[in-house]
């Protein structure tokens, strides 16, 4: 993350991760490591931050509120109100534990909900793209 500034919702008081609540800020988009990773050359430049959980081999996108209500993308899961992501202050960006993968960034905080949807479906349709 360039310069001081990150989101209000963010650990900064802490050198450790905290676990916050999602569907207020953002929602997150839990996915597997590995269909995540292809789903993340689908995207290229149009993703916002991400967060990897190295120990859970998982990475969360970070979605407005509601923007991803009503998938159904197994074995992707929308964490909204009522479910809780560990987000890593701003510095941590290698593991061990909870780390941006692409930290927010100013005016890119969230990934378009379609656009990640419609990178998990191709990747989840093509047998190059996912592990079985």
């Amino acid at each position: 993350m360039t310069g001081s500034w990150a989101p209000r919702w963010m650990p900064r008081d802490s050198p450790e991760a905290k676990l916050l609540a999602a569907g207020y800020w953002w929602d997150a988009v839990r996915v597997p490591l590995d269909l995540g990773l292809h789903a993340l050359r689908h995207l290229g430049d149009e993703t916002g931050a991400v967060i990897t959980d190295g120990y859970g081999r998982i990475l969360y996108w970070l979605v407005r509120p509601g923007s991803a209500a009503g998938w159904s993308l197994a074995p992707v899961s929308v964490l909204t109100s009522g479910s809780h992501v560990v987000v890593p202050p701003p510095h941590r960006t290698t593991g061990p534990g909870p780390h941006w993968h692409i930290a927010p960034s100013r005016g890119c905080e969230w990934t378009s909900a379609a656009r990640l949807h419609s990178a998990l479906s191709t990747c989840l349709t093509t047998d190059a793209c996912c592990p079985s």
